[in-house]
């Protein structure tokens, strides 16, 4: 059972590729589409996601396209996968309360995700970036 959505992973990448690739102009959504195998309307949301939550800085224009609003080792993971999060849709059917769940399941899980948060918050993007720098 993955912990991260693909969204999640989608935007961690997306943010990466910017890191790495807009040091002398801004990255098209359509570039990253492309090089992610993927149709630009279904990056398109997690960008403006990760814009409102001030990880990319959107420039208009025929040149225009993607930043990073932030130093590197200032975007973690977790500030990511909060604004990739923000796009899903809330179609999940609300649990039906009852004593096992609230006070049993529900902490559990809530310090099972405080413990997650906490790891994902110890990676930034300048760490991977540096990782996949590595790997080329």
């Amino acid at each position: 059972m993955p912990l991260v959505s693909r969204k999640g992973v989608l935007a961690i990448a997306a943010v990466i590729d910017v890191a790495m690739n807009a040091q002398d102009r801004p990255v098209s959504a359509k570039a990253l589409a492309a090089r992610h195998k993927l149709p630009p309307r279904h990056l398109e949301p997690v960008l403006q996601a990760l814009v409102r939550d001030g990880i990319l800085r959107g420039i208009r224009g025929p040149h225009g396209g993607y930043e990073l609003a932030r130093e590197h080792k200032h975007i973690t993971a977790e500030d990511i996968l909060r604004a990739a999060s923000s796009t899903d849709e809330g179609d999940d059917m609300p649990v039906p309360p009852s004593g096992l769940v609230n006070d049993i399941v529900q902490p559990a899980l809530a310090e099972a995700e405080r413990s997650f948060s906490l790891a994902l918050a110890r990676i930034n993007v300048d760490d991977m970036t540096r990782r996949a720098r590595h790997k080329a």
